[in-house]
């Protein structure tokens, strides 16, 4: 039942083959056996079993408020829960209770969507591995997943991998099956770089077609609500939902087409396929070649029109993202100094020094190296040189974009991380700086210049771990998009990892049958 889709499990429950209650009880049972993970900080039990209540007392009426009526979900600790802590797994933030849920919490709570809990996260968003958190890093359910174990002969506790980041928490959740969909933030590629590293669909919308309300800023002009799913059909699902018009949000825009759901018999011979060459990036590792081939030429077999393309000022990217990024850091971290929410230091010889002394608690290494390196490019004497050329630059990769599809490519297909998921004690040799850089080559673009794209998983690679490709669309064909991935996705059968999991929850009571788990109850 756990590894349903939500399409599958909505359909159990308006025909009562499960009820609200036993389905979120048995993803709460879920969450305390794959405590190590780490993927929750704050789990929200009472609040969830009085939501599933409510569910079934409106399926046992015949009147549910829709698809997502009774179905767990999760959220990531930067989105704003009404009376639930956010703490954007941060000291600054630890006993942060909002008095309002974000736009997208509050959709999915409409639509009788049941909260499991905030899940972990880089520091403020800070991270491509989601280890950089105040209550430590998550853990990638597929390191206690048989094909990993079987094929490198980890040890579970010393030899566990990477989620990737920031969202690690959100995609952790949906992969290890104690939720159905989760909501991450995608500003340089948060949701897409831990979906593919974790083996699920990461949708990162259309900038503007999401409402921002109430997620906490990491970079306003880049950041989106991303969604993730077991499938690319739950991902249209979600997005149908999540999409259109917020007063609150000055930059949402007004969805182009109500969405249902996407069509079964998609014909792939009338899409043209671009691959970027500039994405042949140093460090791709061969296996993520490889697949990139694969479904390049699966596309070509089928009869879509594939063609190489160039995105010229891609190199420049990276660089650019990140005096931009930092900028922004600068700007949106200066609320939290003490005096109206979150961490107060005691020290009070003076105003400033309380000012100081609350966010060197407050904040990490990274949060306050951002924080440096941001009001350093935004200086009177280097405003032009740093900020204002990144703006220029920025809006040369955009239309590098905007070119390419314009001249008749429908999507681009990339890689979406340079490999599969590294080991914590490898990913931690290097500091957040470089790892950021090398993990986000692929993503951050597309947030530079507002487009919408999705990771799907594509095949495990020789290590027994996820390899995930990008899709990649113009503005506001999030549809054709998801479209277009759904057809990869039914082309490549990705494994579930419910085929083979094996989690070894260390002294849990976990039975494990054949490599597979069954859940109790």
């Amino acid at each position: 039942m756990l590894s349903l889709t939500i399409r599958e499990v909505s359909l159990a429950l308006r025909e009562g083959r499960i009820s609200p209650t036993e389905l979120c009880r048995k993803c709460l049972n879920r969450i305390k056996k794959t405590q190590h993970l780490n993927a929750y900080i704050t789990v929200t039990e009472e609040l969830a079993l009085k939501q599933a209540q409510e569910a079934e007392s409106r399926l046992l009426q015949g009147a549910p408020k829709g698809p997502l009526d009774g179905v767990p979900f999760a959220v990531k600790d930067n989105f704003c829960t009404e009376a639930v802590k956010t703490t954007c797994a941060s000291r600054m933030l630890k006993d942060y209770i909002p008095p309002y849920n974000a736009t997208v919490v509050q959709k999915l709570l409409d639509q009788g969507a049941v909260l499991m809990g905030k899940t972990n996260m880089d520091e403020f968003a800070m991270g491509a591995g989601s280890t950089d958190g105040a209550v430590g890093p998550v853990r990638n359910p597929w390191s206690y997943a048989a094909p990993y174990r079987e094929k490198t002969g980890a040890e579970p506790d010393s030899d566990w991998v990477i989620t990737g980041g920031s969202s690690g928490g959100s995609a952790a959740a949906v992969a290890s099956l104690t939720s159905y969909l989760a909501l991450g933030s995608d500003t340089g590629g948060s949701t897409r770089n831990p979906g593919a590293l974790c083996g699920v669909v990461a949708l990162k919308p259309t900038y503007g077609l999401v409402s921002r309300h109430g997620l906490i800023p990491l970079v306003n002009s880049m950041d989106v609500p991303g969604i993730m799913t077991r499938s690319v059909n739950d991902a249209a699902i979600v997005l149908g939902i999540l999409q259109g018009l917020d007063i609150r949000d000055s930059t949402t825009i007004d969805s182009p087409s109500s969405f249902t759901e996407l069509p079964e018999d998609f014909d792939i011979k009338n899409i043209c396929v671009g691959i970027p060459k500039e994405y042949h990036a140093p460090g791709l590792s061969k296996e993520t070649l490889a697949q990139w081939s694969r479904v390049a030429d699966m596309f070509e077999r089928a009869g879509a029109r594939v063609e190489q393309v160039s995105l010229p000022h891609t190199q420049h990217s990276i660089v650019c993202y990140h005096v931009l990024c930092h900028a922004e850091v600068a700007s949106n971290m200066a609320r939290f100094d003490g005096l109206e929410y979150g961490h107060r230091s005691e020290v009070d010889s003076s105003t400033e020094a309380m000012y100081a002394s609350t966010r060197h608690e407050g904040f990490n290494d990274v949060v306050r190296g951002r924080i440096l390196s941001g009001n350093y490019f935004l200086l009177k004497q280097n405003y032009q040189h740093y900020f204002v050329k990144a703006q220029q630059v920025r809006r040369l990769i955009a239309d590098d974009f905007r070119r390419v599809f314009g001249s008749g490519v429908d999507v681009l297909l990339t890689p979406t991380t340079l490999a599969h998921a590294a080991r914590y004690s490898d990913f931690t040799q290097e500091d957040n700086r470089t790892r950021s850089a090398q993990e986000d080559v692929f993503t951050q673009p597309v947030n530079m210049a507002g487009l919408p794209a999705v990771s799907v998983p594509t095949a495990l690679s020789s290590q027994g771990l996820p390899i995930g490709l990008q899709l990649i669309g113009p503005a506001l064909q999030d549809r054709k998009v998801l479209a277009v991935a759904q057809w990869v996705e039914q082309m490549v059968g990705f494994p579930s990892i419910s085929d083979h999991t094996d989690t070894t929850e260390r002294g849990s009571g976990t039975e494990v049958t054949h490599g597979k788990l069954t859940s109790a109850g």
